[in-house]
């Protein structure tokens, strides 16, 4: 199974959204997709329509008591995509941790044991504590959503050294599959600024795929629903579709689903 992390500790860049969209998109062809909600808001179990009562058993209960991610995972109303919940535990679970052995690698555990599924995304919350290590520690790879504004360019560069650290500490394999422009606003001139910008730094990592400013992206979590089934013909949708055609083209060929 390949395990992309979906991280950037700064808020509204579209990580959730991405984290939704793009899961879907690999079931929708075929790809046995798990995604596991590791944000205490839980909007990514929201956002793909898993109630409260349905979270039984969360990633709170996998990463403190050991639980395996098949007993905490929920299917969803995507055919081929499950989804490992959060509940509003999960926000103490970064004191829990501190007294927990091996507390960096307690996701990496359960995702050792795991078969079944082609992919694991994993849906960071907004920051760079123990359970956006945790992600980082169990992952192959990172996928980082960009938001086109300045700010964010700042955040970029503490979040890729944090991921240097993590390399030197906890996960030697770690790489960076690509980083995906969010929000784009063609309107906007610093929008097009800030895109040269990353492009000019980055190079081949950023994805050609620019996911724009889209109203039904924004509407499609308020129904449980992902856009790609909310209205797959949006400007949006489309977005995420090329996006996930891009990423299948980095991932190792041999590791690729059938």
């Amino acid at each position: 199974m390949i395990t992309i992390a979906i991280a950037n500790q700064k808020g509204g860049v579209g990580k959730t959204t991405t984290a939704i969209n793009i899961a879907t998109a690999m079931a929708a062809i075929g790809w046995r997709t798990l995604l596991i909600d590791l944000d205490p808001q839980g909007n990514a179990s929201t956002g793909l329509g898993v109630g409260t009562a349905a979270r039984v058993a969360s990633s709170y209960d996998v990463l403190i008591d050991g639980v395996s991610l098949k007993d905490a995972m929920v299917a969803t109303s995507i055919p081929g995509l499950d989804i490992v919940p959060a509940t509003v535990d999960l926000s103490g679970a970064e004191v829990e941790l501190v007294s927990v052995e091996e507390r960096t690698s307690r996701l990496a555990t359960a995702l050792s044991a795991h078969r079944g599924h082609d992919i694991c995304f994993i849906d960071c919350p907004p920051s760079l504590g123990l359970l956006t290590l945790n992600a980082l520690s169990a992952a192959d790879t990172l996928l980082v959503p960009l938001q086109c504004e300045f700010f964010a360019l700042e955040g970029l560069s503490q979040l890729l050294q944090t991921v240097e650290q993590v390399q030197q500490r906890f996960n030697p394999a770690l790489g960076i599959i690509g980083v995906a422009l969010t929000m784009f606003d063609r309107r906007n001139r610093l929008t097009d600024q800030v895109a040269d910008d990353v492009r000019e730094c980055l190079a081949g990592l950023v994805f050609d795929t620019v996911i724009p400013r889209n109203v039904r992206l924004s509407e499609a979590p308020s129904h449980g629903l992902p856009a790609l089934v909310y209205d797959h013909s949006c400007a949006g949708s489309r977005a995420y579709i090329a996006l996930a055609r891009e990423l299948i083209g980095r991932l190792p060929r041999e590791r690729k689903a059938a």
